[in-house]
Protein backbone atom coordinates (compact mmCIF):
# COMPACT_ATOMS: atom_id res chain seq x y z
CA UNK A 1 0.00 0.00 0.00
CA UNK A 2 1.23 3.32 -1.13
CA UNK A 3 1.66 6.42 1.44
CA UNK A 4 -1.05 7.86 -0.11
CA UNK A 5 -3.54 5.35 0.45
CA UNK A 6 -2.29 4.65 3.71
CA UNK A 7 -2.88 8.39 4.80
CA UNK A 8 -6.52 7.92 3.22
CA UNK A 9 -7.33 5.49 5.44
CA UNK A 10 -5.87 6.85 8.14
CA UNK A 11 -7.52 10.31 7.86
CA UNK A 12 -10.80 9.45 6.20
CA UNK A 13 -11.42 6.18 8.27
CA UNK A 14 -9.85 5.95 11.24
CA UNK A 15 -9.86 8.82 12.95
CA UNK A 16 -13.47 9.31 12.20
CA UNK A 17 -14.16 6.22 13.77
CA UNK A 18 -12.00 6.85 16.89
CA UNK A 19 -14.19 9.73 17.18
CA UNK A 20 -17.37 7.87 17.83
CA UNK A 21 -16.16 6.51 20.42
CA UNK A 22 -15.89 9.55 22.52
CA UNK A 23 -18.62 9.39 25.29
CA UNK A 24 -20.72 11.69 25.97
CA UNK A 25 -22.16 13.13 29.33
CA UNK A 26 -25.25 11.26 29.91
CA UNK A 27 -23.54 8.18 29.18
CA UNK A 28 -20.93 8.50 32.21
CA UNK A 29 -22.40 8.69 35.56
CA UNK A 30 -22.46 11.66 37.21
CA UNK A 31 -23.86 12.28 41.04
CA UNK A 32 -26.22 15.17 39.68
CA UNK A 33 -28.25 13.16 36.33
CA UNK A 34 -31.65 15.48 34.90
CA UNK A 35 -32.96 14.61 31.77
CA UNK A 36 -32.22 16.37 28.43
CA UNK A 37 -35.56 18.26 28.44
CA UNK A 38 -34.26 19.29 32.05
CA UNK A 39 -31.37 20.63 30.67
CA UNK A 40 -32.83 22.12 28.41
CA UNK A 41 -35.31 24.25 30.63
CA UNK A 42 -32.46 25.48 32.97
CA UNK A 43 -30.10 26.67 30.11
CA UNK A 44 -29.65 29.06 27.29
CA UNK A 45 -29.92 27.65 24.13
CA UNK A 46 -26.22 28.59 23.62
CA UNK A 47 -25.67 27.09 26.92
CA UNK A 48 -26.65 23.70 26.02
CA UNK A 49 -24.97 23.62 23.00
CA UNK A 50 -21.67 24.02 24.95
CA UNK A 51 -22.29 22.20 28.40
CA UNK A 52 -24.42 19.32 27.11
CA UNK A 53 -23.57 18.86 22.99
CA UNK A 54 -19.88 19.77 24.01
CA UNK A 55 -20.17 22.79 21.45
CA UNK A 56 -17.43 25.50 21.65
CA UNK A 57 -17.78 29.10 21.87
CA UNK A 58 -16.14 31.34 19.23
CA UNK A 59 -12.58 33.17 21.06
CA UNK A 60 -12.57 35.81 22.45
CA UNK A 61 -16.01 36.12 22.76
CA UNK A 62 -16.83 35.22 26.03
CA UNK A 63 -17.59 37.50 28.91
CA UNK A 64 -14.95 35.74 31.62
CA UNK A 65 -12.17 35.90 29.17
CA UNK A 66 -10.61 39.38 30.23
CA UNK A 67 -12.35 39.74 33.58
CA UNK A 68 -9.72 39.81 36.60
CA UNK A 69 -11.15 40.01 39.76
CA UNK A 70 -11.15 37.43 43.19
CA UNK A 71 -13.50 34.92 43.26
CA UNK A 72 -14.59 31.11 41.87
CA UNK A 73 -15.52 30.00 38.82
CA UNK A 74 -18.41 27.50 39.39
CA UNK A 75 -19.71 25.38 36.83
CA UNK A 76 -22.91 26.76 34.97
CA UNK A 77 -24.35 23.58 35.03
CA UNK A 78 -24.72 22.88 38.66
CA UNK A 79 -22.76 25.49 40.72
CA UNK A 80 -19.82 23.26 41.33
CA UNK A 81 -16.75 25.02 42.38
CA UNK A 82 -13.99 24.31 39.71
CA UNK A 83 -11.30 26.79 39.32
CA UNK A 84 -10.20 29.85 41.85
CA UNK A 85 -9.44 33.28 40.29
CA UNK A 86 -6.05 33.39 41.19
CA UNK A 87 -5.21 30.09 39.42
CA UNK A 88 -6.41 32.26 35.87
CA UNK A 89 -3.85 33.33 33.55
CA UNK A 90 -3.77 35.02 29.81
CA UNK A 91 -2.47 32.27 27.92
CA UNK A 92 -3.79 34.47 24.63
CA UNK A 93 -5.86 31.68 23.29
CA UNK A 94 -9.13 33.66 23.33
CA UNK A 95 -11.05 31.27 26.31
CA UNK A 96 -10.52 31.82 30.26
CA UNK A 97 -7.61 29.66 31.14
CA UNK A 98 -6.85 27.95 34.38
CA UNK A 99 -3.33 26.12 35.74
CA UNK A 100 -5.06 23.91 38.27
CA UNK A 101 -8.75 23.21 39.62
CA UNK A 102 -10.28 24.21 43.07
CA UNK A 103 -9.98 20.48 44.02
CA UNK A 104 -8.53 17.80 41.55
CA UNK A 105 -11.58 16.41 42.39
CA UNK A 106 -14.27 18.72 41.07
CA UNK A 107 -13.41 18.05 37.47
CA UNK A 108 -13.76 15.00 35.42
CA UNK A 109 -11.42 14.66 32.72
CA UNK A 110 -12.06 11.81 29.45
CA UNK A 111 -9.84 11.56 25.98
CA UNK A 112 -11.38 13.42 23.31
CA UNK A 113 -10.81 12.09 19.53
CA UNK A 114 -12.85 14.69 17.72
CA UNK A 115 -11.81 17.17 14.86
CA UNK A 116 -9.04 14.52 13.81
CA UNK A 117 -6.87 15.04 17.17
CA UNK A 118 -5.95 13.53 20.90
CA UNK A 119 -7.28 16.05 23.61
CA UNK A 120 -8.45 16.37 27.01
CA UNK A 121 -11.71 16.94 27.69
CA UNK A 122 -12.56 18.49 30.77
CA UNK A 123 -15.92 18.14 32.57
CA UNK A 124 -17.86 18.80 35.85
CA UNK A 125 -17.34 15.94 38.45
CA UNK A 126 -20.69 16.99 39.53
CA UNK A 127 -23.14 16.63 36.62
CA UNK A 128 -21.02 15.96 33.35
CA UNK A 129 -21.32 19.13 31.61
CA UNK A 130 -18.59 19.62 29.06
CA UNK A 131 -16.51 22.89 30.26
CA UNK A 132 -13.05 22.69 27.59
CA UNK A 133 -10.11 20.96 27.64
CA UNK A 134 -6.42 20.74 29.37
CA UNK A 135 -3.38 20.94 27.43
CA UNK A 136 0.40 20.27 29.06
CA UNK A 137 1.59 23.74 28.01
CA UNK A 138 0.70 26.14 30.89
CA UNK A 139 2.62 27.92 33.60
CA UNK A 140 3.86 26.80 36.84
CA UNK A 141 3.48 25.17 39.05
CA UNK A 142 1.36 22.57 37.19
CA UNK A 143 2.50 22.68 33.80
CA UNK A 144 -1.48 22.41 32.63
CA UNK A 145 -3.68 25.01 30.52
CA UNK A 146 -7.08 24.59 31.79
CA UNK A 147 -8.93 26.16 28.08
CA UNK A 148 -12.13 26.35 29.50
CA UNK A 149 -16.05 28.29 27.62
CA UNK A 150 -16.64 31.16 29.72
CA UNK A 151 -20.68 30.24 28.77
CA UNK A 152 -19.50 26.82 31.00
CA UNK A 153 -19.06 29.00 33.77
CA UNK A 154 -20.71 30.84 36.18
CA UNK A 155 -18.22 33.34 38.42
CA UNK A 156 -19.21 34.32 41.98
CA UNK A 157 -16.88 37.65 43.40
CA UNK A 158 -14.67 37.01 46.55
CA UNK A 159 -17.08 38.86 48.34
CA UNK A 160 -20.22 36.81 47.82
CA UNK A 161 -18.23 33.62 48.48
CA UNK A 162 -17.77 30.91 51.40
CA UNK A 163 -14.52 29.14 51.36
CA UNK A 164 -14.28 26.00 49.54
CA UNK A 165 -13.77 23.17 50.83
Amino acid sequence: MNSNALLFLITFLVIPLCSCAQSNPQAMKFPLQKTDEDWKKQLSPEQYKVLRLKGTERPYSGALYTLNEPGIYRCGGCGNPLFEADTKFDAHCGWPSFYAPVKNEAIAEESDYSHGMLRTEVMCSNCGSHLGHVFPDGPAPTGLRYCINSISLDFKPLKSELPVE
